[in-house]
């Protein structure tokens, strides 16, 4: 209460205080990576990714499927990386083998971490039976060993295409995020905006989507940019022991076709190693005769 000049009191305004959960959850993630120096970094390494899978050919002129040039050339101004066994070009080979990566990583993110999103909340928010049963689905998942789990899937699913490995880290990926949302919104179960909610005669869906999922949109986003991370590193692992297309043009096949074709006893690779004193496979090694 206030009084003014002239004795009259007169009832102050009451502050009005911000209510968790309010505002606009994007912005607040840009505040957060404007003012973070490792942000900043990452978003703008992942925008030049995203601007290579986009635009392959203004980069890489060459196609990277053509075999028109000799086979194991060294590094050159014309073929920045050398040619494979093929003649192919390996620079356009890694440029062109951007999108398929940032493909498996992009979806791969978005429905991994929309599954962990949808089971980890609510299994927090509804706990009871819901949140047993949810709990021990995702213990099963999280004592298995995740790659030898992917290889099995991988080998029994034929064909091996860019739609299979994505089917398959997606299935198996998510129990360690959900495994996190729900320690956070358990965090979140009892706050007053929600109870708020809940007096309002709110759903529990809408309460679940509305008022809890946006005060978790940096861990929601944390969580996004690391499955995507670990969904490149399982497709490029699954890629180069020969269970993805041999046929897709990519990081993983790249690597495949090199270690298939001996890549590291060959080619210009094998002329830096004969610079760097390492002996050649089969090659007897000095004072061998000596000892003869």
């Amino acid at each position: 209460m206030a009084m003014p000049v002239s004795g009259v009191p007169t009832e102050t305004p009451p502050a009005q205080v911000p209510v968790l959960g309010s505002g606009r959850p994007l912005a607040r993630v840009g505040r957060a990576v404007r003012y973070n120096r490792k942000a900043t970094v990452g978003i703008v390494l992942l925008a030049i990714f995203i601007l290579i899978a986009l635009f392959p050919g203004v980069i890489a002129h060459d196609s990277p499927t053509q075999d028109a040039y000799p086979a194991q050339m060294g590094i050159s101004t014309a073929h920045l990386l050398g040619t494979n066994h093929y003649g192919q070009d390996l620079f356009a080979q890694l440029v062109w083998g951007t999108r398929n990566v940032l493909i498996i990583a992009f979806v791969v993110g978005l429905a991994t971490t929309g599954i962990a999103v949808l089971i980890g909340v609510a299994a927090a928010y509804l706990g009871g039976l819901w949140d047993s049963s949810l709990s021990v689905l995702t213990d099963v998942l999280l004592v298995i060993p995740l790659f030898p789990l992917l290889i099995v899937i991988a080998a029994y699913a034929h064909g091996g295409t860019t739609p299979v490995l994505i089917a398959a880290i997606t299935l198996t990926s998510w129990s360690y995020t959900a495994r996190q949302l729900r320690s956070q919104a358990l965090t979140l179960r009892n706050r007053d905006f929600l109870e708020a909610a809940r007096v309002r005669g709110e759903r529990r869906l809408y309460i679940i989507v509305v008022e809890v999922i946006p005060t978790m949109t940096s861990l929601i986003v944390a969580s996004f940019l690391t499955n995507a991370l670990y969904a490149v590193l399982f497709a490029s692992s699954l890629q180069f022991i020969g269970l993805g297309d041999p046929n897709t043009v990519s990081w993983g096949t790249t690597l495949y076709w090199a270690q298939n074709n001996a890549a590291l006893q060959t080619g210009p690779v094998r002329k830096v190693r004969q610079k760097k004193g390492a002996p050649e496979k089969g090659a007897p090694e000095k004072g061998a005769e000596q000892r003869v």
